[in-house]
């Protein structure tokens, strides 16, 4: 993906004192940081560490004691692979399940960091300043929940994707069997590669060793029970669809009201037309999908550059697995540090508007959850219009995605870059020799 460095750069260099200064500035940050959220883990209003020590410890007491095994022989809301980390969590017993947990998402999120500061040029430090930020405006779900443990796992592999394209291929189909919304940059590398078949058969292989693997343990069908789970769930309070419901409960209209789901574990929405939405939103997803890779397709045709295509196309695909949803839980938000980190890295300048607007949605998530979410609970118009607004962010931020994917062959075209020949023993994301280094700031941008 990017040009190599020559010998004697500043890549080969070693740091020099202002360069280690800001290093262990930004660890020290880091750790702050990530203190920080711990602490409002275990002392901030609501119940942050509900999932965690009421879901995912009852999950991992059952597998340990053999009374039963999510998605072996009980049904799995997520991806089988998201049972790892929960049964790791219980290593040190279950009154310490909670620290355990937290300990081990933040020595993910360290690995992530430390491999992104290890990248050369000034935009790899910057872009870990904004994942902290993040961090701190998003709150206690970007360490609580089993997203939080995919999250340093994708930004590791979009970095990796330059040097060991293939490794990066294989994390992001680990990272998809945890949690499904990687997928979206998986998919996103099956369109933009030279080498797609290449990636496909990464993603497969790695997929068939995990199947198997379920299959000796005696999970028969059970291991794909995730699909189900999700596609028969309501419409959770805090999806764009679910608006239609809140402004109804909030202004007090007969028939809509919320309720708890105690199957799911979910606050959910019910009124006049639920049925009808829940049946129509899975199809619409997929279709919005669809669409926005076909996008992505058009611009490849047409010449895109990876370094241009890919971050927004990933982008566009990730807020689409948000905004057009019926699930709408406030860690969604957190998935959106993986392709604006990963921007902020290629083209920094290009990217500060998706990185204000993350930026501004993650803080007005923490607010929502876990703040003041007995207010969204009650449905109070305040809280609904706080909702809106967050909600109505991410289709904004979608269309700034889907614009820039539309406008990349052109962009590229504008800039004097050459149309990509495909060439079969060119690694997969192998730039033109000709394309810029990707570190550098574009003049034109």
């Amino acid at each position: 993906m990017s040009v190599p460095e020559a010998p004697g750069s500043m890549a080969a260099a070693p740091p020099a004192p202002s360069s280690r200064a800001h290093r262990a500035a930004l660890w020290t940050v880091f750790g702050l940081v990530h203190g920080l959220i711990i602490l409002l883990c275990f002392t901030g209003p609501g119940w942050p560490l509900g999932d965690v020590e009421q879901v995912y410890r009852s999950w991992a007491e059952g597998g340990a004691s053999g009374r039963f095994q999510v998605g072996i022989d009980t049904p799995f809301v997520y991806p089988i692979l998201a049972f790892v980390p929960i049964i790791l969590a219980l290593a040190f017993g279950p009154a310490l399940y909670a620290a355990t947990w937290l300990g081990m998402v933040t020595l993910l999120d360290a690995v992530a960091f430390a491999v992104l500061l290890r990248r050369p040029g000034k935009a790899a430090p910057r872009a870990a300043w904004w994942w902290l930020g993040f961090l701190a405006l998003l709150g206690p779900v970007a360490l609580a929940r089993i997203d939080a443990v995919t999250v340093p796992i994708v930004i590791l592999a979009l970095l990796l994707l330059a040097t060991r394209p293939l490794w990066g291929a294989a994390l992001l189909t680990i990272g998809t069997w945890l949690k499904v919304w990687p997928f979206a940059a998986l998919a996103a590398l099956v369109v933009v590669s030279r080498q797609r078949g290449r990636v496909l058969a990464t993603a497969a292989g790695t997929s068939a060793v995990i199947v198997l693997i379920a299959l000796i343990l005696g999970s028969g069908l059970t291991v794909f029970s995730f699909v189900t789970e999700q596609t028969g769930r309501g419409i959770q309070i805090e999806s764009p669809v679910g608006l239609v419901w809140m402004w109804q409960a909030a202004l007090d209209l007969p028939g809509s009201f919320l309720y708890y789901d105690r199957e799911i574990l979910t606050f959910q929405v019910t009124g006049p037309g639920i049925d009808l939405a829940i049946a129509l939103m899975t199809p619409l997803l997929a279709l919005t999908v669809a669409a926005v890779l076909l996008l992505g397709w058009r611009a490849i045709r047409d010449g895109a550059s990876f370094e241009r295509l890919y971050p927004p196309l990933l982008l566009a695909l990730v807020v689409t697995l948000i905004a057009v949803n019926k699930v709408g839980s406030p860690q969604f938000i957190g998935w959106l540090a993986a392709p604006v980190i990963f921007g902020l890295v290629l083209r920094p300048r290009a990217w500060r508007t998706p990185a204000v607007l993350v930026a501004v949605m993650a803080g007005m998530t923490q607010l929502l959850y876990p703040s003041l979410y007995d207010g969204l609970l009650t449905a109070e118009p305040l809280m609904v219009l706080l909702l809106t607004l967050r909600n109505l962010l991410e289709f904004v931020l979608l269309g700034w995605a889907i614009r820039e994917v539309w406008r990349s062959p052109a962009a590229d075209r504008r800039a004097g870059l050459p149309r990509p020949v495909p060439n079969p023993r060119t690694p997969i994301l192998e730039t033109d020799p000709h394309t810029p280094d990707p570190h550098s700031p574009d003049p034109k941008e």
